[in-house]
């Protein structure tokens, strides 16, 4: 809920961008009554404002001519969402957006309160965007650790773990990272000894402390967190060598389904999945010889593809191979070739 007070300096912002605003805009942008509107416009005249009404037509509210108030003000919560925004614009990668949004964060930061200003400044260095943030960031968590990944200081939270725990524990924050549609913050847990993720809207209580942290040198958040969310153990660990490069493999595997690892025999692919069927359709869909490493299991899922795709091709089936084509992503694959290298 918006208070009287945050509405009041609504009006006064409102009315230096739009000159001439009446009443009833006011209200719908306020989303108040019209009485309530000119009960603010009144206030504002009550505190000295020049606030002029002009009647008629083309009438409505403005300041007086000459009028100026300072160039900006700004809550916390309004300027995260000025700098998140601008942050999602650079991710965008459009052509020449990067200058101009450094130069529109560097005049928010000019304007702004020490207090905000310290506070932006720190969302800027410890944020990381995937993509475009698509989900709504806990505010006061966000504000809280990104402040402290900025002044290297431990926070101490209460934090609910996915089965439902909740364990009190110390984390030095290293960074803030949104992906997929959620929020982290990347940092060493205390309680667990080593580098975690935790999910923002999982943490229920949290507060500074008074000890300090040195951040590794060239620590990655985004990085960590894609590396942490594929090797969350699932039903089977899968193993393959891939008989190709990286530079040609690597825009085709998502970072948070599977790791790679470049080798003198080609690139290793290392991951979780429930379902050997999916990861034998991914396999054959990449277009390039690979050896099954692990589990053997996986031979049986590959087998079981090939069957299927040389069963439409003896009969002729089109409705039905253009199916199981869809479906698996092996357009102009060879699976019969792909599992003769694994000596099967």
């Amino acid at each position: 809920m918006y208070s009287p007070a945050t509405r009041l300096l609504t009006v006064l912002e409102l009315l230096q961008a739009r000159p001439g605003m009446t009443a009833a805009q006011l209200a719908e942008r306020l989303e108040v009554n019209g009485r309530s509107a000119r009960r603010y416009i009144t206030m504002l005249q009550g505190l000295g404002i020049p606030v002029e009404a002009e009647r008629g037509r083309y009438g409505g509210y403005r300041l007086r001519p000459g009028f100026k108030l300072p160039p900006l003000m700004l809550t916390d919560d309004e300027a995260l969402a000025v700098t998140l925004g601008l942050l999602a614009a650079r991710r965008l990668g459009l052509v020449g957006v990067a200058p101009a949004v450094e130069g529109a964060l560097a005049k928010v930061e000019r304007v702004l309160p020490v207090a905000v200003r310290e506070r932006v400044q720190a969302v800027r260095e410890t944020v990381a965007l995937e993509a475009p943030a698509t989900t709504l960031a806990p505010t006061t968590w966000l504000l809280l650790f990104s402040g402290a990944a900025h002044e290297g200081l431990r926070v101490q939270m209460v934090y609910r773990a996915t089965d439902g725990m909740e364990t009190e524990r110390a984390v030095d924050p290293y960074g803030l990272v949104h992906h997929g549609g959620r929020w982290y913050v990347a940092g060493y847990c205390h309680l667990r000894g080593g580098p975690r993720i935790f999910r923002l809207d999982r943490v229920l209580r949290a507060a500074l402390g008074e000890e300090r942290f040195t951040r590794p040198r060239g620590f990655d958040s985004l990085a960590f967190a894609v590396q942490s969310f594929a090797a969350i153990p699932d039903r089977w660990l899968v193993e393959a060598l891939l008989e190709t490069t990286m530079d040609r493999v690597r825009g085709a595997v998502p970072p948070e389904f599977a790791m790679l690892e470049e080798t003198a025999a080609g690139v290793l692919l290392r991951a979780y999945d429930n379902d050997l069927d999916h990861t034998a359709r991914f396999l054959a869909g990449l277009g390039c010889s690979f050896q099954v490493q692990r589990p053997p299991e996986l031979l049986d899922a590959l087998e079981r593809l090939a069957a299927q795709i040389m069963h439409v091709a003896e009969h002729g089936q089109r409705g039905v191979r253009a199916e199981i084509l869809e479906r698996t992503g092996a357009v102009g694959m060879n699976v019969t070739e792909t599992l003769s290298a694994d000596g099967r």
